[in-house]
């Protein structure tokens, strides 16, 4: 009997924990072809990479003796899919070479989505999402370099401290009256753009590049209502979309991005999605939604591959979230931290500065949403991240102690105990096998005082 064949298109996160999952399980009885036009490396050090706290060889994953270690076929690297006959179940590549699958992972990932107006791909304009644009990026930054940030979302924030690393001079333009739109609300946007003129960044929300020009060496960046700066570099950080295109004809359904079940399966047979192309169920919500973030690529992949080799999985659906560090200053978002109609509470905090808002949608008890900014060195800023994506990741009822986080957001810990979270969270595995409790790490009950 022919071993079965898995074909994973895509070289990022979902691909790579999809791998390794199928090798987890069948111990490499199944045959896996990779089809990447790039070498498996992670997107999420980039940032590091730019300001110079790792090497190039660190942003490498899956080196060709993993590979190996894997029985994973890596022949089709450097090429890309332009095709998909589901029919015959068959990829069809940028080469003309044609690949036969018995199941299909799709994990293409996203590219830049660059903004309509006129010198986007220009000389001195880059955008930021790949190995190559930062390696053409570190060609240009340096100290004293006037350099323009066009967009001020979970992007730009992921790269703007490795370019003050960089020691150049930055400033932002943002389109929209507030920094950081779909990451926090006006007041925890108050205080970021506070802390990053602090530390010299000039911040224009409101601002709307409408063309970029050559000039003397230099970038001339019109605005809307007639003002022109000057830059040695531009870096369009202004979204990003799935890789979708080749998929035209092949019958698998496609909205935002490839429609997924609850096993991440696809309207073709034997043709999963994973990662920033599926378009799979928002965990707080229930509606469905793309998430370009590093956790759902990479749970995604955990469950996509267990699918593949056999383990019949259920994903549970992707908390939305945003969290991210800028010059010592951390930022974070969970669940349906914008939901208009949720009770909440908003809580400035000034020594040490700190900001707050907590939500309770649909009337209830439990959190659906939170939005954190804090000192990154207030340890309890930390650790309190991470309990509250804990509290509205599992829905956990928090009865009286509601009352008492609408007083005070910084009461997290003790209603994080009270609930029992951790217990929560500790029953199964991201795959559904059991998960052994450390001695110490589960607490129950307990009413506020």
């Amino acid at each position: 009997m022919a071993r079965r064949r898995h074909v994973i298109v895509g070289g990022g996160t979902a691909a790579i924990n999809a791998i390794a999952t199928i090798r987890e399980i069948d111990r490499g009885a199944s045959e896996i072809v990779l089809v990447a036009d790039e070498r498996p490396y992670s997107r999420m050090v980039l940032p590091y990479f730019l300001g110079g706290k790792i090497g190039r060889q660190h942003v490498f994953t899956l080196t060709p003796r993993r590979l190996a270690e894997l029985g994973v076929d890596a022949a089709q690297l450097g090429r890309r899919a332009v095709a998909l006959d589901t029919a015959a179940q068959r990829l069809e590549l940028d080469d003309g070479t044609r690949v036969a699958y018995d199941d299909l992972l799709v994990a293409t990932g996203s590219r830049p989505s660059l903004p309509p107006i006129p010198g986007a791909e220009g000389p001195g304009v880059h955008p930021f999402w790949t190995l190559a644009h930062a390696d053409a990026l570190l060609g240009e930054i340096g100290p004293g370099r006037d350099v323009v940030l066009v967009g001020a979302g979970f992007i730009a924030f992921t790269i703007l401290g490795a370019l003050l690393r960089r020691g150049v001079r930055l400033a932002i333009l943002e389109a929209e009256p507030r920094i950081l739109p779909h990451v926090v609300d006006a007041g925890g946007a108050e205080l970021v753009t506070e802390w990053l003129v602090r530390h010299g960044v000039t911040v224009r929300p409101g601002t709307r590049l409408t063309a970029i020009e050559s000039a003397g060496g230099r970038r001339r960046l019109s605005l809307a209502g007639g003002e022109t700066i000057a830059a040695d570099v531009v870096i369009l950080a202004t979204g990003v979309r799935p890789n979708l295109e080749w998929l035209r004809g092949s019958g698998v359904e496609v909205a935002r991005g490839i429609l997924v079940d609850e096993r991440l399966r696809s309207s073709a047979p034997n043709v999963h999605a994973a990662g920033d192309v599926a378009e799979a169920v928002d965990r707080v919500t229930g509606l469905r939604a793309l998430f370009a973030i590093e956790p759902a690529a990479m749970e995604q992949g955990r469950v996509a591959g267990a699918n593949l080799a056999g383990r019949e999985t259920r994903y549970r659906g992707t908390l939305s979230m945003n969290v991210v560090d800028v010059q010592g200053l951390e930022i974070a978002s969970f669940g349906a931290w914008d939901d208009p109609a949720a009770e909440s509470s908003a809580v400035a905090r000034e020594a040490p500065r700190g900001y707050r808002r907590l939500l309770f949608g649909g009337g209830g008890d439990r959190l659906t949403g939170a939005i954190v900014v804090g000192h990154s060195r207030d340890v309890w800023s930390t650790h309190d991240v991470g309990m509250l994506k804990g509290l509205v990741q599992t829905g956990t009822p928090l009865g009286a102690w509601k009352r008492v986080l609408l007083r005070n957001p910084w009461e997290i810990r003790r209603a994080f105990v009270a609930g029992g979270v951790v217990g929560r969270l500790l029953p199964e595995t991201l795959l559904g096998a059991p998960s052994v409790s450390m001695d110490g790490l589960s607490a129950t009950g307990g009413e506020p005082r």
